[in-house]
């Protein structure tokens, strides 16, 4: 007997494997994908996540060979996490308070982490800032079995450039996957609202669905603020729009509850905002579309355009998209630090695998399996679930990285323009000006509101507190917030990291 003990997420291609598997499509989502697992994993065994499409994290006891069995999916869209107690005693699950809950689980920090963090501003890798936590890392299948964990990596992104192609052959094939994709990305009974920016992403993903509504986020400053351009392209593509005005009392007043239900300290701001149109998105629909994935797949980050000049010397430095700390301030500014423990060490085995590779395919697979893994899908997943909110992301799925790793480099950026074969696909569907236009990115003010003093008292305390003085040297962190008040409007990211962490630290370490 194969029983489903834990589940999260949503298989795409489920109407071809309940043909395949011979299983009832009337069943309801939850019946028909937990027959899909137990199916798939009676017929494939560990190799069923080849044939699953979508976003996926599950374990599954097999009563047969007394073993479970865990498996997240090729790009880790939604997370999992286990622990071995004491007593040996395997505790697991897709929320890390699930495990905090069980006996045998003691809470320690694992102050190796905050190293890490402090430059990267997200927890990378398998290891968590609770001591002992375990993430299972995308493409990963692990066993438990007769007290031993088995780890099988299953799938990691491959890169093998394809010459035969021009241009408008590649966007040409991009803009047929994605009429496939779209097609599985819900039931015909389900309404699916749909975020969308100022971005070529979401106004693909919008222009490509029924979503009948789409919204944005935006800010009072217009030097912020996309939602003019996201009303335009809802209006042209003949969709509801709607505008959620942040403000920065709102969004200081938040902290706490992003950094609780994210369980990690997280220090992209953007997710606080994030947050907020999750919740606000809530108040209409419980389904709704993000366009994250593309920019990592097709060379979406104007940093990609410097990748040829950086050239082999990427795997001295480049550790993913923020880096945002040295190590010889963080000495400085942390009360334990460990020389062992080094950012450029996560992703040796990364550039060990695309050895040979040009650098922007590098580039692009650090940020596949560090950045979007420890930052943008958990924001995604752990946001949306504490609003009640189920999000798909169209962009993220095998077949479309499948098209990206064989597309060579001057389809994806040139000294121009970024994602280039990608806006030419969405061209099809979208004026040029839309399809082409300059990234601007999840923008948010912070940069002025932490100076403000109507909006930073808690910050001040917090870098003053005795929590503070547990991790940090006070006058060091000190210093930092005052260079930033007198002018160095650089250090603010700095700031909210070691912001973020401490109150993630209050909300689970002093409140509980």
């Amino acid at each position: 007997m194969i029983e489903v003990k834990e589940y999260r997420g949503h298989i795409r291609n489920w109407e071809a494997l309940c043909a395949e598997l011979n299983i009832d499509k009337n069943l309801s989502k939850k019946e028909r994908e937990d027959e899909i697992l137990k199916k798939a994993y009676k017929k494939w065994g560990c190799d069923m996540a080849d044939h699953l499409y979508g976003m996926f994290a599950f374990a599954l006891w097999d009563d047969e060979n007394k073993q479970l069995v865990c498996i997240r999916d090729q790009f880790g869209t939604k997370p999992f996490y286990y622990y071995v107690t004491n007593n040996g005693d395997f505790l697991y699950g897709t929320m890390i308070r699930n495990i905090m809950e069980q006996d045998g689980f003691v809470k320690e920090i694992n102050k190796d982490a905050l190293q890490l963090y402090m430059s990267l501003t997200y927890v990378a890798g398998e290891n968590t800032f609770f001591k002992g936590v375990k993430k299972l890392m995308p493409g990963c299948c692990l066993i438990w079995k007769d007290g031993k964990i088995n780890i099988n990596r299953y799938w990691k992104p491959e890169f093998k450039p394809d010459n035969s192609k021009n241009l408008e052959e590649w966007a040409d094939e991009i803009h047929t996957t994605m009429q496939q994709m779209m097609k599985e990305i819900k039931t015909p009974d389900e309404t699916a609202y749909s975020f969308l920016s100022g971005g070529v992403d979401s106004s693909y993903v919008l222009a490509m669905s029924d979503a009948p509504s789409a919204g944005c986020c935006g800010y009072d400053d217009e030097r912020f603020d996309e939602s003019g351009m996201a009303a335009e392209t809802a209006k042209l593509l003949n969709r509801k729009f709607s505008r959620c005005v942040i403000s920065p009392e709102q969004y200081f007043d938040i902290v706490p509850y992003v950094m609780y239900n994210m369980e990690q300290p997280l220090g992209d701001a953007s997710a606080i905002a994030f947050t907020i149109g999750c919740m606000e998105t809530a108040k209409h629909t419980k389904l709704c579309y993000s366009g994250e994935g593309s920019d990592e797949f097709f060379g979406g980050y104007n940093m990609y355009r410097n990748a040829e000049r950086y050239g082999d010397n990427l795997k001295n430095f480049y550790v993913g998209n923020t880096n945002i700390m040295k190590e010889d301030e963080k000495q400085r500014i942390l009360k334990y630090y460990n020389p062992d423990v080094q950012p450029i060490d996560l992703v040796k085995s990364i550039y060990e695998e695309t050895e040979g590779l040009d650098p922007l395919s590098k580039m692009s697979d650090v940020d596949i399996q560090i950045w979007l893994e420890g930052d943008i899908y958990l924001n995604v997943d752990k946001m949306s679930t504490a609003a009640g909110l189920e999000i798909r992301m169209p962009l993220t799925d095998r077949r479309v990285f499948d098209i990206a790793s064989r597309m060579p480099s001057e389809y994806k950026v040139n000294s121009e323009q970024n994602k280039v074969a990608f806006r030419t696909a969405a061209a099809r569907v979208l004026p040029e000006e839309i399809a082409f236009r300059k990234k601007l990115g999840f923008i948010v003010p912070i940069r002025m509101w932490l100076a403000d003093e109507r909006y930073n008292k808690d910050v001040r305390e917090k870098f003053k507190s005795k929590m503070a003085a547990q991790f940090f040297n006070l006058d060091e962190i000190g210093a930092i917030f005052d260079d930033y008040i007198n002018g160095n409007s650089d250090n603010w990211r700095k700031i909210w990291t070691i912001y973020t962490f401490l109150v993630w630290y209050e909300e689970y370490f002093v409140k509980r």
